[in-house]
């Protein structure tokens, strides 16, 4: 226990000397406010279809049973479905200003349909614009993008920037197929949902919706829950699928990201991946970094080339030390044995993002990258652990309170939470200002140097960018 746990937010803000960004809390969307702009888009026969949408994970996959704040808590919930009330607590839960991604949209970004798709998020969206319209000095909500092509992409963000006003936005990182209707048999025996990236290996051109991204001044931010696929699929239960949920899909992006050549071809866009954490990314780097080491082009070349194999020294070896069943003549009529595959008119799987040298990974995935970790995350002290990062580095771990959904039992004692970090001397306080405060803002600032015009952090904001990013805060 840090002797922390318990107090209000607002006895750890008191000791700093730095605002506080929540980069993560959530709305919880009334539905029936939601259905009302459905209505006013398309009309009554729409509202059922949403209606009849469920989280887009397959019919056998167990969901939860509750996920909201109640009981005692209750006051909790009311703070992601009221803004003003949201607002008048910010003080005591020791937050200076908060970030509010969807919750209804989790799903609903990967609607099947395209016009339920669409219209759903559209209508989510106009939805945040009118019930944040008074609190913007201190609260933010975030837009929801579908990303089924990289038209209604596009499309989608130039309504919720150009018309709607909204600054921040959540994508879609996967195109994901309906689930498969249960048949009354093994469910494990039938696949979910079918799923690939927007990006690696994708049917479609997503670069003119990354520059429309640079052009509108937005960080696209992943929130991209793994459940009903593959391993996370169980009918029974919730907390089995839950666990890594969030980091596998963000795992996922962000591997997808690299290997398609994004960060390379956009140095200038920032991406963030939310409520998985950051040790599956200090994981991540060192694979990348291994792999790269045995099966990099020139690697492969010299050391991994089939037709480089000594056959006649594995038949003087199989000749010495085999037996009946390996012997040295069937070793000759057959080196490579049954795992010997044609050759890919390409063996740099590295070639697209262009790596061709360890120091690159820092443009490649230490800059453009935030990572959002939950206060009662241990793991954010690996980000800042120098020794485990093969480039010497620091990743960028973001504050993310999830206010609204189940895992915050109190969200008065969220900060004092993250500041046991601290207080067990895991991360340092320097470590706590980068978490609560210099990375968030730097993961819109960086993309957006007006982000915090108007808000109650607009000054530190501004002093930041002067001191970390010179050249942006000139721009």
């Amino acid at each position: 226990m840090s002797g922390f746990e318990g107090f209000p937010g607002s006895a750890v803000r008191e000791k700093l000397d730095h605002p506080v960004i929540d980069a993560d809390a959530h709305i919880v969307e009334c539905d029936f406010a939601h259905l009302d702009f459905v209505r006013q888009l398309a009309g009554p026969d729409m509202v059922k279809k949403v209606q009849a949408v469920r989280a887009n994970h397959g019919p056998t996959v167990r969901g939860f049973w509750w996920g909201l704040p109640s009981g005692a808590h209750t006051a909790d919930r009311a703070l992601a479905q009221l803004p003003r009330y949201f607002r008048s607590r910010l003080d005591e839960l020791g937050i200076d200003f908060a970030h509010c991604y969807t919750t209804r949209g989790l799903s609903h970004v990967y609607i099947p349909d395209t016009e339920t798709r669409r219209t759903s998020c559209r209508a989510l969206n106009m939805l945040y614009a009118e019930a944040f319209a008074d609190v913007g000095d201190r609260l933010r909500p975030v837009a929801v993008i579908p990303t089924y092509t990289p038209q209604e992409a596009i499309e989608e963000l130039e309504f919720a920037v150009t018309e709607l006003g909204h600054k921040a936005a959540m994508i879609g990182t996967e195109l994901r197929g309906p689930g498969r209707p249960a048949t009354g048999k093994d469910p494990f025996l039938e696949p979910t949902q079918s799923t690939r990236s927007i990006v690696m290996d994708s049917p479609y051109d997503y670069d003119p919706f990354w520059r429309k991204c640079i052009e509108l001044n937005v960080t696209p931010v992943c929130h991209t829950s793994s459940r009903g696929i593959g391993f996370r699929a169980s009918p029974t239960n919730y907390v089995f699928n839950h666990l890594g949920d969030f980091a596998a899909g963000a795992e996922f992006f962000c591997r997808s990201l690299i290997f398609s050549g994004v960060t390379r071809r956009f140095p200038q866009l920032s991406f963030a991946f939310l409520e998985g954490g950051v040790g599956w990314a200090v994981n991540l780097l060192n694979d990348i970094v291994e792999h790269w080491e045995k099966r990099n082009a020139a690697s492969m070349a010299e050391n991994l080339d089939p037709a480089k194999l000594d056959v006649d020294l594995l038949v003087r070896l199989f000749g010495d030390y085999g037996d009946a069943r390996h012997t040295a003549d069937r070793i000759r009529a057959n080196p490579h044995g049954n795992g010997f595959f044609d050759r890919p008119e390409s063996i740099d799987e590295f070639a697209d993002c262009g790596l061709t040298d360890l120091r690159q990974l820092r443009e490649l995935f230490i800059d453009p990258f935030y990572f959002g970790c939950e206060a009662d995350d241990r793991m954010v002290s690996t980000a800042f652990n120098k020794r485990l990062n093969p480039l010497g580095a620091q990743l960028k771990p973001v504050f993310g309170s999830d206010i609204g959904h189940w895992d915050v039992l109190d969200a008065t004692s969220i900060l004092s939470e993250a500041w046991s970090l601290v207080r067990l001397r895991l991360i340092t306080e320097e470590n706590f200002r980068d978490l609560t405060f210099t990375n968030p803002a730097m993961m819109h600032l960086s993309m957006n140097p007006d982000y915090f015009k108007g808000t109650v952090v607009a000054d530190a904001a501004a002093k930041l960018l002067r001191q970390t990013a010179p050249g942006v805060a000139a721009q």
